[in-house]
């Protein structure tokens, strides 16, 4: 019979063993893995949302605001009486800040805050300071003293090349205000300014709405297969992975009815843009749109998007090819149609790689991910990210983690909050919101940006650890990405800072982090099971990068598409008497391996068309440009530093304050030219990785 002592001594050894066996995480996983409980704080003085003072409550918005207000018309007086020069765009940029920090912040706080109380509290306040910056680009005085600096060439010779830039980007402002044209000529465009707003407002609703259809007009079979309201089936979006073709095809057609009213709405929003464009001097919205991008004008950007339809449309078809063989052997033989594209792609991704979405997420704690981004930016830019602690009413949720990242000698270069699980109210989406951008104040130190990084990732139970999918883990990538741009930009002006930058290159550090979350290299660095530690084998890595390239060309063509019709829309076919329908249809007859099916028009929930106006094709151009950096820096050795800080220094760091052609070739070393970009993009589809 055992002693007591012995008894003990073997409880304290269990126990050990026991505590041995429970997975540890450093400080920064230990964050994202073991999420705060709700907490209730009596006694702690509450610092207000982003440690902003005036926010203890939603009156604060007011306060903000109206000070905004006072001290942008002191700013205001300031630069018009200043001296012609570089003080000049500088109270431009302090007013710019002055408005933006009270804008953007409330932006993100009516988006995302749970307080219906804050939320509208900031909607009004953002309203107000986007009526005043409306006010002020249509202030002759201040239009200007800005003119007095840009039309003087031995002023402007004086300037160094980010305040020249600055200073084009604020008069070109005012030029698509239309503050240069005779009187009625100007109180038309602020009328077609306005009408525009208005009808983008409906048009993106409309694009994203349900739709109901009397009961007696779908086939009975099919009723259970979507949500019903009294006498009407109501469809709220596609059913692509529903094993039933006849569901699939139905939710397509249904989803995708030519709704005259949208159609309506659309083509008034296409000739508005198209008249405001001529009214200020260009031949159509999309020169007006592209004229400070990196593709410069229309005709660059319609070269490089036929240039890559001709190079992928054979391959494309091969694709396709194959995935009617798969459907084929599903007992269910013809061409492939819309509604089936995304169910055999994932169909095929599930027989070629058996990829298990479950088993893949057990080596993605959330934390480990996490690790494995501050372990990469360690590499490459020689800075850390670290969670610091917040105050008492700093954050509008519980779960929310605020990091800090800092360089090789503890300076902090800027502020992250991770806002990542769901909520009631809160918007499903993955994105970016700066709060504050970085500048070089007066007295020489540098105002560090802050900025909220959203995801919608399921919360995990009480006690459970969060794990993420392979394509929740790429998202993470792509928002960390642009989480550093804004990070590691260091622009003397907040007009310019971090993604404020032409919208061909702000996708291009978030795409390229894209190529780090599908390296094996990468994954092996960080990805471990989150109870045994085990490292992801080896093939289970090959799989998800080869599933990664499974139908990637037909995404593409895809991509390709859309941005066309982009283009189309936005070029002089506004003034076409052509209907919207019949250019889609011939668009996608010649760009597409998959035709259009009659009486649908897809191109009505086709949201972008108002949120990005010309410029969808953005995307596409900076994956060619992230594709070239990829090769070029990291493809041989993805923890490269010496690439890694040539990259932040020639790109990262000047945010919009250099032109994006400029910033390509003084880091490639290479002409920014179209045929190699489309080659890069067609090497991006069809090499193994």
């Amino acid at each position: 019979m055992l002693s007591r002592r012995q008894i003990l001594a073997l409880t304290r050894r269990r126990c050990f063993q026991q505590t041995a066996k429970v997975t540890t995480w450093n400080a920064l996983a230990s964050s994202f893995n073991i999420l705060p409980q709700k907490k209730y704080d009596f006694w702690s003085k509450n610092v207000g949302l982003f440690e902003i003072s005036q926010l203890q409550t939603p009156e604060g918005f007011r306060v903000l605001k109206d000070e905004a207000v006072r001290r942008g018309w002191e700013l205001l007086d300031k630069a018009v009486q200043s001296k012609p020069g570089e003080e000049t765009i500088i109270l431009f940029d302090e007013l710019s800040d002055n408005l933006c920090r009270v804008a953007d912040m409330a932006d993100f706080v009516r988006t995302a805050h749970p307080d219906s109380g804050f939320a509208e509290a900031a909607s009004e306040a953002h309203l107000h300071i986007g009526t005043l910056v409306e006010e002020l680009n249509t202030n002759k005085n201040l239009y200007l003293a800005l003119k007095r600096v840009t039309n003087n060439e031995e002023i402007m010779t004086r300037l160094d090349e980010e305040t020249k830039t600055v200073a084009d980007l604020f008069m070109f402002d005012f030029l698509i205000s239309g503050i240069h044209l005779k009187s009625n000529d100007r109180q038309r465009a602020v009328q077609l300014h306005e009408e525009i707003l208005q009808l983008t407002a409906q048009f993106l609703q409309l694009s994203n709405a349900s739709v109901a259809f009397p009961k007696e007009q779908i086939p009975e079979s099919l009723h259970k297969s979507f949500s019903q309201s009294d006498s009407n089936i109501v469809v709220s979006g596609l059913q692509c992975d529903n094993p039933d073709h006849l569901v699939r095809e139905a939710s397509y057609r249904l989803h995708y009815y030519s709704n005259p009213e949208t159609e309506k709405i659309l083509s008034r929003l296409l000739r508005a843009r198209h008249e405001v464009a001529r009214l200020v001097g260009f031949d159509s919205f999309a020169e007006r749109a592209l004229k400070s991008t990196m593709a410069k004008t229309p005709e660059n950007v319609v070269k490089f998007l036929n240039l890559l339809s001709s190079k992928l449309k054979p391959m494309a078809e091969a694709e396709i090819e194959d995935l009617r063989l798969l459907k084929e052997r599903d007992c269910e033989p013809g061409p492939i149609k819309a509604w089936d594209l995304n169910h055999y792609v994932t169909k095929s991704k599930e027989k070629k790689f058996s990829i298990d979405q479950v088993l893949f997420s057990t080596y993605f704690s959330l934390g480990d991910c996490m690790n494995g981004l501050n372990q990469l930016f360690k590499a490459l830019y020689d800075v850390t990210v670290c969670p610091v602690p917040t105050q008492k009413g700093e954050v509008w949720s519980n779960d929310v983690i605020k990091l800090v990242v800092s360089d090789a000698c503890g300076q902090v270069q800027g502020y992250i909050y991770c806002d990542f699980f769901n909520r009631a109210g809160k918007p499903q989406q993955d994105c970016h919101f700066t709060i504050r951008g970085g500048r070089q104040l007066r007295d020489g130190s540098y105002q560090v940006p802050i900025v909220v990084l959203m995801l919608h990732l399921s919360p995990p139970g009480l006690g459970q650890t969060p794990l993420l999918y392979p394509s929740a883990l790429h998202n993470l990538f792509h928002e960390m990405g642009h989480a550093m741009h804004s990070m590691l930009g260091r622009t003397r002006y907040q007009h310019v800072t971090g993604t404020r930058c032409a919208t061909d290159f702000a996708e291009v550090p978030s795409v390229l982090m894209e190529y780090f979350a599908t390296d094996a290299r990468v994954l092996a660095s960080f990805a471990k099971h989150y109870k045994t530690r085990e490292t992801l084998p080896e093939t289970m890595i090959d799989s998800l990068c080869g599933a990664d390239k499974t139908c990637a060309v037909t995404e593409m063509q895809t991509q390709v598409l859309y941005s066309l019709i982009d283009q189309k829309f936005h070029g002089v076919l506004s003034q076409s008497e052509r209907s919207l329908h019949e250019v889609v249809h011939e668009v996608q007859s010649g760009h597409h391996s998959i035709p259009m099916i009659p009486n649908t028009s897809w191109h009505l929930r086709f949201s972008h068309l108002g949120s990005y106006g010309a410029k969808y094709y953005s995307y596409l151009m900076s994956r060619a440009v992230a594709s070239r950096i990829w090769e070029k820096f990291f493809k041989e050795n993805p923890f490269n530093k010496e690439g890694g800080l040539k990259y932040k220094n020639e790109m990262l760091r000047h945010g919009g304050g250099k032109d994006p052609v400029k910033m390509y070739q003084d880091l490639l070393g290479e002409e920014f030219n179209t045929n190699r970009l489309v080659d890069a993009l067609i090497d991006d589809v069809t090499e193994e990785k």
